[in-house]
């Protein structure tokens, strides 16, 4: 069995060496090979990548700007493997994950497959906290197939496994600018191809560095979710709802809690205590669990306004495709 890592990129040459390195310490150095995408940057990433070619089995290209999706798809054109696995260029890879996957597809064969994602313990305390709200089930980020199950799990991007057939059969990621890796993995399982979470194949993933840049990629991400609704009918679920309803109901708390009862005031502050008590539970840290408070607000609040801003636009109004920050790839 062999794999053919996929990595898109823009504008992030010094984030690519870490993955890279990563990828020369993996246990089982003979079963992959790894195809970079230059999408279009201003900051070409192929002086810094000089020295892995004697290193790794890697490959290099370049296109215009289409974004990730499309991207990923030149990449797959190239791929010579007979799974691709779709790395994002901010994550770096444990020395044993094509082991856990290699163990777990043998057991149990798969079609497409995805595995968690964590903090590594030298990311920045901002990491560490935008970490963990996209992975506490409190956030809902649970979700994502590293905690408690509320929705069904849907490989993402930043670590997803497909058989090339598969993808093919497919045609791979679609144009859409956001949520374009649960598109395919919607379609594949509509397909009645096997998906399946591979808890041991972790990566760490670096995820943004400042909180702008969070809430633009949550904003996106709320806006997403009712274009997939839209193209895959019953994917929306109740959990899906819970981040609309915080952003509408948590400033009502506050506002009832400044005009008339204290009571209200104590359940708006009951939120971000829940969240440090978790975060400093989970982290040990008294700064990342006070930043986590802050991150998890970030996360429902800006996946709440973009997916009630896309409602309103594309459901109620009955408009197009609908973009916030649509140039946003990587951001």
């Amino acid at each position: 069995m062999h794999f053919s890592v996929i990595i898109p990129i823009y504008n992030r040459p010094d984030e690519i060496i870490e993955l890279l390195e990563s990828l020369t310490l993996q246990s089982a150095q003979s079963v992959f090979e790894v195809i970079i995408i230059e999408d279009g940057s201003n900051m070409s990433c192929k002086d810094v990548i000089e020295p892995y070619f004697n290193q790794i089995d890697l490959h290099y290209y370049t296109q215009d700007n289409t974004g990730p999706g499309p991207a990923r798809n030149h990449g797959a054109k190239k791929a010579k493997g007979d799974y691709l696995i779709f790395f994002d260029s901010d994550c770096i890879i444990p020395s044993n994950y094509f082991n856990h996957v290699l163990e777990h597809l043998d057991i149990q064969p798969l079609d497409c497959f995805g595995g968690p994602d964590e903090a590594h313990p030298f990311f920045t305390p901002i990491q560490k906290a935008i970490s963990y709200s996209m992975t506490s089930p409190i956030t809902t980020g649970g979700i994502r197939g590293g905690g408690k199950k509320m929705d069904k799990f849907y490989p993402r991007s930043f670590n997803l496994g497909i058989k090339k057939g598969v993808f093919e059969a497919l045609n791979g990621f679609s144009d859409m600018r956001f949520g374009e890796d649960l598109d395919l993995s919607m379609r594949t399982m509509k397909s009645n191809y096997s998906v399946g979470l591979i808890k041991e194949a972790n990566v760490y993933h670096k995820r943004r560095t400042h909180f702008r840049a969070f809430f633009k990629q949550v904003f996106n991400s709320g806006i997403a979710r009712i274009d997939l609704s839209m193209l895959h009918a019953g994917t929306l679920k109740p959990v899906h709802l819970l981040p609309s309803l915080f952003t509408i109901a948590y400033p009502i708390l506050l506002i009832l809690g400044l005009f008339f009862s204290k009571w209200f005031l104590a359940l708006f502050m009951l939120f971000p205590l829940v969240i440090f008590l978790d975060a400093l539970k989970r982290t040990k840290s008294f700064y990342v669990s006070l930043l986590s408070t802050w991150a998890s607000l970030i996360q429902l609040i800006g996946y709440g306004t973009g997916f009630i801003s896309a409602f309103w636009v594309r459901i109620i109004k009955r408009k197009g495709a609908f973009h916030s920050f649509a140039k946003s790839f990587y951001d």
